[in-house]
């Protein structure tokens, strides 16, 4: 197979972790700087240029698009799946996943445990959305951060006010979410594949910071996850659409709750803790499910 994927850092992890998995199989395996991807729109012509040269003869693309670019490689992505090249998520189920509000009033929806969340636009409301989560304290999110970064616990009324009316002064959008006190500063990292978790990881959080990511100077371990878990976090990803994801998740006194479902996880810590070979498990699946013209993508978020 010819694959394609989408990344600005060539050197990651979880990148040479794929493209090893891929060309021990066998298969060519480019990496494409999603910066460097041009879009060129015409009639029954759809095309992808890398670096002036048309990308043509992919039979999958790995979308791997950093935050901080997300709108331009969703254009992107949406390219490559209008040309028939089967993704591995597809660009709508991305999108879903990386606006954490409508994220939530999907799962929610469909009945999946979450931590009690609010939304306002005037920072007027600020009291009565701290209050709708039973806070303080309270957690405030950036509603497009990532790696734990615009992630806030304020602990009093008066913090917590301050914090949204700043945020909301800035002009920045955020959700405020109860704070989960039982999970004891650590979360449930579940990876899954192709409709099954493959791995599962316990992640702590580093000394003085309630923040768990692994990023943010967290730790993580192998953990058995309960059958409930293990559930939730495969309803969550059917419910985004996501082949691939993280699903992480909070042990709460009324069962496991959603934080956030990560359409771009890293490998690194997952691989390491459990010894697993989740990179060959991706590229497994994509040799048993990528076919031309397979995208069932209609436009609809």
């Amino acid at each position: 197979m010819k694959i394609a994927m989408l990344a600005r850092n060539a050197n990651l992890y979880s990148h040479q972790r794929l493209q090893q998995a891929a060309e021990e199989r066998g298969h060519q395996f480019d990496i494409l700087n999603t910066t460097r991807c041009t879009v060129h729109i015409a009639s029954h012509k759809p095309e992808v240029f890398y670096n002036g040269e048309p990308c043509i003869g992919y039979d999958a693309v790995i979308p791997r698009i950093g935050a901080s670019i997300t709108n331009y490689g969703l254009a992107i992505l949406r390219q490559f799946e209008m040309r028939g090249c089967w993704p591995l998520n597809e660009s709508v189920a991305i999108g879903r996943s990386r606006d954490k509000l409508r994220s939530m009033q999907i799962l929610a929806k469909h009945g999946l445990g979450l931590p009690l969340t609010a939304y306002a636009n005037d920072p007027k409301a600020a009291e009565e959305i701290i209050r709708a989560v039973k806070g303080p304290p309270v957690v405030i999110k950036l509603l497009e951060g990532t790696q734990g970064i615009g992630v806030v616990l304020a602990e009093t009324m008066s913090s917590a006010k301050s914090v949204i009316e700043a945020f909301r002064g800035a002009n920045v959008n955020i959700l405020v979410q109860e704070f989960i006190k039982e999970a004891g500063g650590t979360d449930i990292r579940a990876l899954v594949v192709g409709g099954k978790v493959v791995a599962a990881m316990k992640r702590t959080g580093a000394p003085d910071d309630f923040r768990s990511n692994l990023h943010r100077g967290g730790s993580a371990q192998l953990i058995k996850i309960t059958p409930e878990e293990r559930s939730t976090a495969v309803r969550a990803a059917g419910r985004m659409g996501l082949n691939v994801c993280g699903v992480d998740m909070l042990r709460s006194n009324h069962g496991p709750v959603i934080m956030e479902v990560n359409s771009s996880p890293g490998l690194e810590g997952i691989e390491n803790a459990t010894g697993k070979d989740i990179a060959g498990m991706i590229i497994e699946f994509i040799e048993k499910r990528a076919r031309d013209g397979k995208t069932k993508t209609k436009g609809q978020g």
